[in-house]
């Protein structure tokens, strides 16, 4: 009980510290205090499970790298990495860009104007301002069901560029930079590939051999998806 007290405590402290600064947060380097994971327990009856610290920084780092302070990056129903990216930006270990997550848990809205909510069930009922906005995009569906994969794939594919999604990129190995296809990165159950193989076929997105791991631990095996290769994220199929 205390436990929980002093974490909600922790919360309602980071929600007035953000509301005082938000313009200055709009800079994801101007952060004044570190918010982490453990400032959101996970619940597991709407599906949260939180990456571990290993795989939130490896899957930043990969969805970032050769981004620039004009890179718009969007995090859908991916909150860990989110917050892995404003820390590793913070401290200078991955380029400063424009990052945003879109996300059910109004928990987050104390990001200010790099939050926006997100259900699944409608997932064209976003800000306008958000259509065809975004350089790079990581999702992660809550849920382990060919509706939800489809919406959230709905969903990527209005946030992406226009002139991104829907021609299979010719130089999948030199996708990042602002004028050729924009990196995506899917993770979700193994049991989904025929799902993300499908939705996702026309931007050129792969299974890859990366592990995902939870921090809760998770019995549905993950998969990690992506339309670029690199070091760590080798296609496999």
């Amino acid at each position: 009980m205390q436990e929980k007290d002093a974490r909600q405590k922790r919360f309602e402290e980071l929600k007035a510290q953000a509301e005082a600064d938000d313009e200055e947060r709009k800079n994801s380097s101007n952060s004044t205090a570190p918010v982490t994971m453990e400032d959101f327990e996970a619940d597991w009856n709407v599906s949260q499970f939180w990456y571990d610290e290993e795989t939130s920084r490896a899957l930043g780092e990969e969805l970032v790298e050769g981004a620039s302070e004009g890179t718009n990056v969007a995090l859908v129903s991916a909150p860990s990495v989110f917050v892995k990216l404003k820390n590793l930006m913070k401290d200078g270990l991955v380029p400063k860009c424009n990052i945003h997550l879109l996300e059910y848990d109004n928990r987050f809205a104390l990001f200010g104007s790099e939050f926006t909510f997100y259900d699944f069930n409608e997932p064209l009922k976003l800000p306008a301002g958000l259509k065809g906005h975004f350089d790079r995009v990581l999702v992660d569906p809550p849920f382990l069901s060919e509706d939800c994969q489809t919406k959230a794939a709905l969903t990527v594919r209005w946030l992406a560029k226009p002139s991104t999604i829907g021609d299979k990129p010719d130089r999948p190995d030199r996708i990042g930079s602002r004028e050729e296809h924009p990196r995506i990165i899917v993770c979700t159950g193994e049991r989904m590939k025929d799902v993300v193989d499908k939705m996702y076929k026309k931007a050129g997105v792969r299974c890859t051999g990366f592990e995902v791991r939870h921090a809760q631990g998770l019995s549905n095996e993950f998969r990690c998806y992506a339309n670029f290769e690199s070091a760590r994220l080798r296609w496999t199929g």
